[in-house]
């Protein structure tokens, strides 16, 4: 398993977390604030899509709107 980190924006957060889902290989992926705080982390397992995913999608766009410079880690399946 690898990890990847990417600092970004929250104004850009949900779309790069549904850019990561999009890819299929991710474990698990955790939001920090700047401070390297956990603010949220969801696994990703086999078979969760669509209407699974959208509450989490939900709770992310929230956060999105009220963080400002964040960093996303994505554990990956090699």
């Amino acid at each position: 398993m690898t990890k990847e980190s990417f600092r970004i924006n929250g104004e850009n957060l949900l779309k790069k977390v549904k850019e990561l889902i999009a890819e299929g290989n991710i474990r698990k992926i955790s939001i920090h604030d700047k401070d390297g705080k956990e603010i949220m982390n969801f696994p990703l397992t086999v078979g969760v899509v669509g209407a699974l995913l959208a509450p989490v999608l939900a709770a992310i766009g929230a956060l999105a709107a009220l963080i400002g410079e964040c960093a996303i880690t994505v554990e990956k399946e090699d």
